[in-house]
Formats: C-alpha cells, sequence, structure tokens
C-alpha cells in the first residue's frame, strides 16, 4: 500500500472517532464520547432486596416476689397488660435520660395503654414505626405472659413495657432492642427487667398518695428503696424474644 495512503486512512478513522490529533494543543486530551463517560463513572445498581419479615414469641416472666424484693413488697404485685412497637432508630418511646411521654406517664401510673398506644399509631403513619405490639397482664406476681408478633428488618427494633403495680410511676421494658442485625434474625434474647422510675410522680412506696412531680424528671433506673435487697437490686423479671418464623 501507498504509505500516503495509509497515512490518510488512519488520520481520517481518527476523525470519525471524535479523537483527531490536530485538535489537541499540548497539554491537552482526547476527549472520550460523553456516553463511554457516564458509563465508565455511573455505579452499578445494586439490586433492591426486600424487607424479611420474622416472627417472635416473648414470654415475660415475673419474678417479683416477697423473697426478691422484700422492703414494703405490696399485697397485690401485679404487671399492667404488655405495650409496644416495632420500629426504626428514628423512633424513641422511651430511654433512660429522657423525658417521659404521656404515654410512658399513663401506662407507668395507671397501667394505661390508650396514650402509648397513639404514640405507636402516629409514628407508624409517620413512617418511622410498622406494628403495634399489645398484650396481656399478669394478675399476681410472680407470674407468666406471652404474646406473638411480627417484625421486619427495614423496622428491626422492639420497645415494649408494662406498669410495676401497685407504685407510683415505676415500670420494666426494653426500648429499642435490635432483633436483626448484620444481616441475621436473632433466634432468641433473654433482657432481665430491672425497676425503671418514670419521673413523673414522686411517691416513694408502692402505695404512696399521688403526688405529680413538676416539673418532670428524667426516666432513671431504680437502684435503691424499695427494691434493694442486700446491697444489690435484683431484677423483677424477664422478657425472652424467641424467633418461631
Amino acid at each position: 500500500m501507498n504509505p500516503s495512503r495509509h497515512v490518510g486512512i488512519v488520520a481520517a478513522a481518527l476523525a470519525i472517532g471524535g479523537f483527531g490529533l490536530g485538535a489537541c494543543s499540548r497539554g491537552d486530551l482526547p476527549t472520550a464520547p460523553s456516553a463511554v463517560i457516564a458509563a465508565a463513572i455511573s455505579p452499578t445498581p445494586m439490586p433492591v432486596v426486600p424487607p424479611t419479615t420474622a416472627r417472635y414469641r416473648v414470654t415475660f416472666q415475673a419474678t417479683w416476689s416477697a423473697a426478691t424484693h422484700p422492703q414494703e413488697f405490696p399485697r397485690f404485685p401485679h404487671f399492667s397488660g404488655l405495650i409496644g412497637a416495632t420500629h426504626g432508630s428514628a423512633a424513641i418511646f422511651w430511654r433512660p435520660g429522657l423525658v417521659a411521654t404521656e404515654g410512658i406517664r399513663g401506662m407507668a401510673e395507671r397501667g394505661d395503654k390508650s396514650d402509648l398506644q397513639a404514640e405507636v399509631n402516629a409514628a407508624i403513619a409517620a413512617g418511622m414505626a410498622k406494628f403495634l405490639i399489645s398484650g396481656g397482664n399478669i394478675d399476681v406476681s410472680p407470674g407468666i405472659v406471652t404474646l406473638e408478633f411480627d417484625i421486619t428488618s427495614d423496622y428491626p427494633l422492639a420497645t415494649l413495657v408494662t406498669m410495676v403495680a401497685p407504685s407510683p410511676d415505676w415500670f420494666v421494658g426494653v426500648a429499642g432492642l435490635a432483633l436483626y442485625e448484620l444481616g441475621e434474625w436473632k433466634d432468641s434474647v433473654t433482657v432481665d427487667l430491672f425497676p425503671y422510675d418514670a419521673g413523673t410522680d414522686s411517691g416513694v412506696t408502692f402505695s404512696s398518695p399521688d403526688a405529680e412531680t413538676l416539673p418532670r424528671q428524667v426516666i432513671a433506673r431504680i437502684i435503691g428503696f424499695p427494691f434493694l435487697n442486700g446491697g444489690s437490686v435484683l431484677p423483677l423479671g424477664t422478657f425472652r424474644f424467641d424467633r418461631i418464623r
């Protein structure tokens, strides 16, 4: 082939491809077509993984008794109906160090679920929670009660509470317990239940008359009277969460 003809063919091919060398000044680099650039820098779309669902049975084993907590033990020890939610991290229904909501106050002072249920439903409507959890009470402690609930991996936390009764504003429960972590459902989780003061009533004994705390104090674990026994406060029971599906 004629050498000059060969050079002409190469130059024409480069020009058609958008890489003509004649247009480049010193320090310039040929510019790739924009479609090629977009394909090079655009991340590969990740597959959308739908949330998984599990079902748990929670067993509330109340061990609170005159033997475990003898100081001024009440005549009719019991626990109110269980109430809570499955939710994400954006929803916080209670936590030590925070001021109690009206829902927590009603539960802790009267064993009333209504306000807390309304707070859960509002969180569900706002996309911060998934399911309401509601179950039975324990008429006499020691005792046991169970309930089952569904939970999804996109709302993997469980909050559940019950009133220590009778009491001014004391309760036990869990706040934001993770049942799904690192892509796996937990088969079984057991939590010791220590008493908490909701900070809404200033009574100091199980039978104290109502005495609203103003301003409200933060929720705090009770580490002394009347739950102290031999220098320590024992749990009032346990929540055991077992995955059943």
